[in-house]
């Protein structure tokens, strides 16, 4: 018997979705504060913040499809896709937000 899809799977989705919104928004925001000087940053965040972007998106682009190969539902198949770009948005943010402000 087919899994019935009810409108919780596709919130919980959701959900993802925004918390990775509301942490990007923060990393962007430390990001600047460090190109500015304000934040501490490492010296490797411009290459980081390239690298980790291509991985995220090959790996949930290749786990949806993945997904959807096995014949999962479209809320298996969405959770797929978000669940590498919300772990490296997770721990940037927990990351960054460690360093804190720069001590001058």
């Amino acid at each position: 018997m087919p899994k019935v899809v009810t409108a919780m799977d596709y919130w919980a989705n959701a959900m993802q979705m925004g918390f990775v919104l509301a942490e990007a928004h923060g990393v962007i925001a430390m990001r600047l504060l460090g190109a500015m000087g304000v934040w501490s940053v490492p010296k490797t965040e411009n290459s980081r913040m390239l690298n980790e972007k291509v991985f995220a998106f090959v790996k949930g682009s290749t786990d949806a499809s993945l997904a959807a190969i096995a014949g999962n539902t479209p809320d298996v198949v969405a959770a797929a896709a978000i669940k590498p770009i919300r772990r490296a948005t997770y721990y940037n943010h927990k990351r960054l937000t460690r360093r804190g402000l720069k001590r001058f």
